[in-house]
């Protein structure tokens, strides 16, 4: 099935894709888009099979202009996410010894700390996401990888603006600010790393480190160590303010929701798998066919990408019961939030750590917390989020 119509940057469809989402999920599981000449998985099978079949990759492309573009280049050349084995196995098998040291259970005071020293300073009415969803994930990363809170700022600004590029048609201005951000972002982590060479300590980047100076020809690369650093960043801070900001809001628009993990009707753990199913944060995620292969009927031919639709996934009927209700006690959630496969998010043991203590700090210091207003969106798709929150406690 072949679709022309489909504007995946039209206002429209940024501000509520799911409508359209439903209509390509009953057009068919793998849709031919047009505009994009790629496949749209649209079902959860189809989603999943894309994710767990070994015949589709991500393979990574440098963007053109090359020599201006070679900082930004650099960092995806050298991750896990872009890469495949070999490669792929022995980067996430390095950087998974060094977060296996108790990295995420050390972080848990931390994070429990620092949630209750941010709610202690909101009050009265503020925005949910400025003054709390977006800082706290920085923060912590930023303890995980033992470097000073107060640069949370620039972190920040860097992992946007590199991220901003994974959104369709990004113009001049985006590619000179993804690739400044680039150039800091890696000269920064340059630093850390040279000031702990010679004093390792229990950070993360320490152990990285570690994993960089033992071994034979498998430990990491000084290029491949920056690079891990600043994905570890970009994809636990987009992420987390994400599934927060969306999350809180769709439990802020159903107050009997609300009132079931207020009442500890429904755990903060449970409902923190609804709140990352039901506006999903990441809404596509590409591969490319190695060789030719077939999903749900269609043939993918080499060289071929597939965009896997995630957030259609997650509103699959054949997947969940009334996929379109937000029930924060749906259990069985099966759904594709952190991926499949051989991409399975790395980070989603700390990612649902924070989340939880987070949420649960937030709903505990406000349980009468609402909406002041009408939320403005992000005016990206891929990584949907909203502008601002705010709220009155």
């Amino acid at each position: 099935m072949r679709v022309s119509h489909l504007d995946l940057s039209d206002p429209a469809f940024v501000a509520d894709p799911y409508p359209a989402l439903a209509e390509l999920r009953a057009t068919a599981p793998m849709v031919w888009h047009e505009p994009t000449g790629r496949w749209l998985a649209t079902t959860h099978a189809a989603v999943s099979a894309t994710l767990r079949d070994r015949s589709l990759g991500r393979l990574w492309t440098d963007w053109e202009p090359v020599d201006q573009m070679e900082p930004f280049n650099t960092l995806h050349r050298n991750q896990m996410m872009e890469s495949e084995p070999p490669e792929h196995t022995r980067l996430r098998r390095l950087v998974a010894a060094a977060f296996g040291r108790g990295h995420v259970e050390r972080m848990r005071p931390r994070i429990e700390t620092l949630a209750a020293d941010m709610v202690a300073e909101l009050d009265g009415a503020f925005d949910v996401l400025a003054d709390y969803a977006e800082p706290m994930p920085v923060f912590v990363i930023a303890d995980l990888l033992g470097v000073p809170r107060e640069d949370h700022e620039r972190l920040r600004d860097w992992s946007q603006a590199i991220v901003h590029m994974y959104e369709p048609g990004v113009d001049d201005a985006t590619r000179a600010a993804a690739v400044q951000a680039s150039t800091d972002f890696a000269d920064y982590v340059r630093a850390v790393v040279e000031s702990r060479r010679d004093d390792l300590g229990d950070d993360l980047v320490s152990d990285l480190i570690r994993e960089r100076t033992t071994g034979d020809d498998a430990r990491l690369s000084d290029d491949e160590l920056v690079a891990s650093v600043v994905l570890l960043l970009n994809a636990g801070h987009e992420a987390s303010v994400n599934v927060f900001g969306n999350g809180i809001h769709a439990l802020l628009s159903h107050r009997d929701q609300l009132a079931r993990v207020l009442a500890g009707e429904v755990s903060v753990e449970t409902a923190l798998e609804e709140l990352i199913r039901f506006d999903a944060p990441l809404q596509l995620f590409e591969r490319t066919a190695t060789r030719d292969v077939e999903i749900a009927g269609e043939v993918v031919t080499e060289g071929t990408k597939v965009a896997c639709l995630m957030g259609s996934a997650n509103r699959d009927a054949d997947a969940f019961d009334a996929p379109d209700a937000f029930d924060v006690g749906r259990d069985p959630n099966p759904h594709v939030g952190f991926g499949m496969g051989l991409h399975f998010c790395l980070g989603a043991p700390l990612a649902r750590l924070e989340l939880q203590i987070s949420l649960r700090t937030l709903l505990d210091r406000f349980p009468d917390l609402a909406l002041t207003g009408t939320a403005p969106r992000r005016p990206t798709w891929v990584l949907r989020g909203y502008q601002s929150i705010e709220v009155t406690a």
